[in-house]
């Protein structure tokens, strides 16, 4: 018999994840959670003796560009669109301490 998941515990998830949930929330996410687990319980009759694990369903391919040497921008060029800098660097606010001035 399929495991049914009860209010009870929608309740219990809901305070652990801080949701509010209505009754009628409450309701419709016990039984999706339920089918959801039924399905799971569908899966665990298959017979997969001698089937291999895979961390993918479908061989992951790797999309990026060869990594390779090449000019970088220009630094005049990527300070052009700094709200504030100077000759060399972006200026911004300190992060940690300090008094919000710019040094």
């Amino acid at each position: 018999m399929p495991k049914r998941i009860t209010i009870d515990e929608v309740r219990r998830l809901a305070d652990l994840a801080r949701l509010r949930l209505t009754a009628d929330e409450e309701a419709a996410v016990a039984a999706k959670m339920s089918d959801i687990v039924a399905y799971f319980e569908q899966l665990e009759e298959l017979d997969l003796a001698g089937v291999p694990s895979t961390a993918h369903a479908v061989a992951k391919v790797n999309v990026l560009r060869d990594d390779e040497e090449r000019p970088s921008l220009p630094r005049k060029e990527a300070l052009r669109p700094a709200a504030k800098k100077n000759d060399e660097f972006f200026l911004v606010p300190p992060v940690i301490g300090g008094d919000g001035e710019e040094s």
